[in-house]
């Protein structure tokens, strides 16, 4: 039926390097060759930047490489938008139709990408333009990169730049919804040799 012709197919990775790149397992695989700090459960490139390929003969040019970010919350917007589906009312997503960038043109302008991650300590990170702040605790400060002209993120920025970070802090207030099941504060420290037994009077 020729399917294959007139059907649009998106493939991508779901993350970086899945283990330090210095542990057993990540010395095997050279999962650090890229160049990129970071691993998979972190939010420093290395375990958020993945390529992504597009393929839909006569629609998406063929041949064409774009640098231009995008994340996995742009598909539903652009599912919707390719089907003429509808979302719910009152629906409020964080993702932009990737349909024009499909059809050649550039990457829909975004304030920003906001990340946060609840595993262990809870960490978050943005995005704005080609600039990253970092934040990998509730208590620590935030970190900030340049990804132009530093991908792999090896120099913290932060004390040169106030105005950009005072930027980022904004943002991320801008873009982070409060939830009692993810609240980003320290978590209390589990004591060695386990939670004690309650005394009883005999």
């Amino acid at each position: 039926m020729d399917l294959d012709e007139k059907t649009l197919v998106m493939f991508s990775g779901d993350n970086g390097s899945s283990f330090p790149p210095n542990s057993e397992i990540g010395r095997l695989f050279e999962q650090a060759a890229n160049g990129l700090r970071g691993f998979k459960r972190e939010l420093y490139e290395g375990g958020l930047r993945q390529a992504a390929i597009a393929r839909w003969p006569g629609v998406v040019p063929a041949g064409r490489v774009s640098d231009e970010p995008w994340a996995f919350w742009d598909f539903l917007p652009t599912v919707a938008e390719l089907t003429g589906a509808k979302l719910p009312d009152g629906f409020h997503g964080d993702g932009l139709s990737l349909v024009s960038f499909l059809n050649g043109g550039p990457a829909p302008p975004r304030e920003f990408f906001y990340w946060e991650l609840h595993e262990g300590r809870p960490i978050q990170a943005i995005r704005f333009g080609d600039w990253k702040a970092v934040r990998s605790g509730p208590s620590r400060p935030l970190e900030l990169y340049d990804l132009k002209r530093d991908p792999g993120e090896t120099k913290d920025l932060a004390a040169d730049h106030p105005d950009l970070l005072a930027k980022a802090e904004t943002l991320i207030k801008a873009a982070r919804v409060d939830d009692p099941n993810w609240p980003f504060q320290e978590r209390a420290q589990k004591k060695a040799g386990g939670t004690k037994k309650a005394k009883t009077k005999a």
